[in-house]
């Protein structure tokens, strides 16, 4: 079917309406959310929200970057935790990358909790963790540690009585 020559410039106004309105709407949307690029976070802006389910309680958690739940993509987040806080012996499915940045983490290696294999981290200090590599840990003072690498994030109790998905909720 042929289309007479007045119609076509009808036919192409209406086709390209919308792209027309696209354009001419070049104001800011009434309520745009605020821009960080590069993922600049500053202290007052880290969001603190109750840990995830699979740690024991008491942790606050923020993320800064990414989602670390999702496979193949890089995280960054952080966590808040009181003063004699502890992980039970556990491991990671991804290699575990932590800064202390303020108070202090004892970390020990080994699929037992051995308080003489606990090395002192203080503020300022760095830890790989291998994936896979059993390893505990305890808190002294409020301390705040930032964890980064390519998710998904996850943590695997040596023992799953020590797993708090597994116990009963009162």
């Amino acid at each position: 079917m042929t289309t007479p020559r007045s119609r076509l410039p009808a036919l192409l106004l209406l086709a390209l309406s919308p792209l027309a309105l696209a354009l001419a709407d070049r104001g800011e949307p009434e309520a745009a959310a605020p821009r960080n690029p590069g993922a600049m976070v500053t202290p007052e802006e880290v969001e603190w929200r109750p840990g995830p389910p699979k740690l024991p309680p008491g942790a606050l958690v923020a993320v800064l970057e990414g989602d670390p739940s999702k496979p193949g993509l890089p995280y960054t987040f952080r966590a808040k935790l009181p003063d004699g806080y502890s992980v039970p012996p556990h491991w990671h499915p991804m290699d575990e990358h932590i800064t202390v940045i303020r108070g202090t983490i004892l970390l020990g290696m080994g699929t037992e909790f051995d308080p003489a294999k606990l090395r002192e981290l203080p503020a300022g200090s760095y830890a790989r963790l291998p994936q896979n590599e059993p390893h505990f840990n305890r808190y002294r003072g409020e301390t705040v540690i930032q964890l980064h690498g390519i998710g998904p994030y996850d943590i695997q109790y040596v023992d799953p009585a020590d797993d708090p998905t597994n116990k009963p909720t009162p």
